[in-house]
């Protein structure tokens, strides 16, 4: 779909961590660094980032020419995931008010139940976090809106344009392959997504 050969399709070994690696070259699968976020000025290479609830989020500078994608799980995107994304971009020459951001499908707010004491660290880093959170529909839960979250902390970075896929991969099983839905399920593994995105030669 991306006009590509294989080979020049990139992933890293996803930890849920804000790391994010600047890609020159394509590696070999087997030899993927530990990282959730890559970004690149080379044309011809595509970052791919997997997922199954959590977010991906592409982002690209049509000005600059440089791309970047990331894997956002509540851990990545409370730790800055997306941040050091962008950042990593602007070292690449990127400018945040060229940059559009685009977050894929993912668990949606209806969807993603959580524990009271989950709300801890997000009220820590800003109390204004609270609107990410509704009320749960069982006592001592609640619902995150991660998408929301993201898009909240994308738009503290001023960025030219943010759009949300508005899709639930929990929901959707149709669809999306879904974590939560395979855990609730009691199934014993789940599919992965792959979001890429590569600048054009």
């Amino acid at each position: 779909a991306l006009g590509l050969e294989p080979e020049r399709l990139v992933t890293v070994y996803q930890i849920h961590s804000p790391d994010v690696i600047v890609v020159e070259q394509p590696w070999p699968a087997e030899g993927a660094p530990r990282a959730d976020a890559m970004v690149s000025a080379r044309p011809g290479i595509a970052l791919g980032v997997l997922a199954a609830d959590c977010a991906p989020v592409l982002l690209a500078d049509p000005v600059a020419r440089v791309v970047g994608a990331a894997h956002a799980g509540w851990r990545g995107a409370h730790g800055g995931v997306v941040e050091n994304t962008v950042a990593a971009m602007e070292r690449l020459g990127a400018r945040r008010k060229d940059m559009v951001g685009a977050i894929g499908p993912c668990i949606a707010q209806e969807s993603y139940e959580v524990s009271d004491d989950f709300l801890a660290p997000f009220l820590r880093q800003d109390a204004a976090n609270a609107r990410f959170f509704a009320a749960g529909r069982r006592a001592g839960k609640k619902q995150f809106d991660l998408p929301g979250y993201i898009a909240h902390r994308l738009g503290l970075l001023g960025l030219g344009a943010v759009g949300t896929s508005g899709r639930d991969t929990q929901a959707e099983p149709d669809d999306f392959f879904s974590y939560r839905r395979a855990t609730l399920l009691g199934e014993p593994d789940y599919g992965r997504l792959l979001s890429a995105i590569a600048l054009e030669g």
